[in-house]
């Protein structure tokens, strides 16, 4: 590197005493570490994959930045305009534009912690989009046959949940999806289990956690891609990170949100002994209204059927055929005693009929005279010669009259 010799005025290049300017200040060590703070001004959109450009400002000066993309992505929040933060880096001179910046290798959030900060900016997003909508949240199954559990092989936790949910519901069948649950690997590997787990629809419920920590700990429940992961899943979701002061994202996101992971293996199924008690419960009063019912129906029952024998047909014929038979008794005398007294009165008048009958008289020996179908009563009516009938009480003879 060039390094001109001040000690006699001497023209120099732009480029010479730039290189000298950037020389001096890159060799000096209170420069190659230091710590800035200062609000952020000019970031156009933070790029995690990408280089980011803006200027550290205060109330006196302003500073150039630049935030290359590995470092970039290695932050826990997302910077953005106006806010305050305090930076790690060095300083250097860059040549083309003469013009010093901080090279940044950390970020924090001034007054905050960075992952404070991010979990509240990632917590935000995921809730404008949706993700938290109560809506979309999904019932858990009250008698799962199957129990999905998403959390390391070697943590407390499965034990505890494992043993929890056998005790309460022994029925149960468990799947574990053994994962990391803490550290880079960890948020990857569940968001893989979550959707394979979800996939292959072998479970009724899934459970995913650990147990406690601190924040650092459980930040892999705090994944972006883990929360849409756990949102698209369609297979009912427990979120059971930590102790019950603790939150994650994935438990905003969850259908059900567990305050520990014992705590999720007791919603997640029904305790045997409760059942037996809630069904014995059920049987005995079952039983009773049964009973109930049966006595209700029984004296129903009863007082119809001595309403129908009260209401019997049978019991009607009986009590009126006595009636019946004295009516067509005294019927039958009536029609008798009518029947005499008619007889009577025919016999009556037969005997009259038989005093004027005509033929009575003619058997005393009188006869009757007719003449042209006329009853002769006088002798005037006939003269010598005229023929008549003479009816007599064994038959007719013809007469003729021989003198006046």
């Amino acid at each position: 590197m060039y390094t001109p010799t001040i000690n006699k005025p001497t023209c120099l290049t732009v480029s010479q005493i730039t290189q000298y300017i950037k020389s001096t200040i890159e060799s000096d060590p209170r420069l190659m570490t230091v710590f800035v703070t200062g609000e952020i001004s000019g970031m156009r959109g933070f790029k995690p994959n990408g280089h980011n450009y803006f200027v550290l400002k205060d109330s006196g000066a302003v500073l150039s930045a630049t935030l290359f993309a590995g470092f970039a992505r290695s932050l826990k929040f997302q910077p953005a305009d106006g806010m305050k933060v305090i930076c790690r880096g060095r300083i250097e001179l860059y040549p083309p534009h003469g013009k010093y910046q901080i090279i940044i290798e950390d970020m924090q959030p001034d007054g905050v912690g960075a992952l404070n900060l991010a979990f509240e900016q990632l917590k935000k997003k995921l809730e404008a989009q949706g993700l938290f909508d109560p809506a979309h949240k999904k019932p858990i199954p009250r008698f799962p046959r199957v129990i999905g559990v998403i959390t390391s092989p070697t943590g407390a936790a499965f034990q505890d949940i494992k043993n929890i949910l056998y005790r309460r519901f022994p029925c149960i069948d468990v799947i574990l999806y053994p994962t990391l649950v803490q550290g880079d690997s960890a948020a990857p590997q569940l968001t893989q289990a979550v959707r394979e787990l979800d996939e292959s629809a072998l479970c009724d419920t899934i459970i995913i956690g650990r147990g406690g920590g601190s924040i650092e700990d459980l930040w892999a429940f705090n994944d972006e891609q883990l929360a849409r992961a756990v949102y698209e899943c369609k297979t009912p979701i427990i979120s059971a990170v930590g102790h019950e002061i603790d939150f994650t994202i994935c438990d905003f996101v969850a259908d059900l949100r567990a305050p520990t992971p014992s705590a999720a293996a007791e919603i997640a199924v029904p305790d045997r002994a409760e059942l037996k008690t809630q069904y014995n419960a059920l049987h005995k009063n079952i039983n009773a209204l049964v009973k109930q019912r049966y006595d209700n129906c029984s004296k129903r029952l009863k007082d119809t059927q001595r309403m129908l024998e009260a209401l019997s047909p049978q019991k009607s014929f009986d009590r009126y055929e006595g009636i019946f038979a004295l009516c067509e008794t005294r019927m039958r005398n009536a029609m008798e005693m009518k029947l005499a007294e008619c007889e009577n009165r025919v016999r009556a008048t037969a005997s009259k009929l038989e005093s004027l009958n005509p033929l009575s008289v003619l058997a005393r020996g009188y006869a009757v005279a007719e003449k042209d179908g006329a009853v002769i009563t006088s002798k005037t009516q006939l003269k010598k010669g005229d023929e008549f009938t003479l009816t007599l009480t064994d038959g007719s003879v013809t007469a003729v009259v021989s003198k006046d």
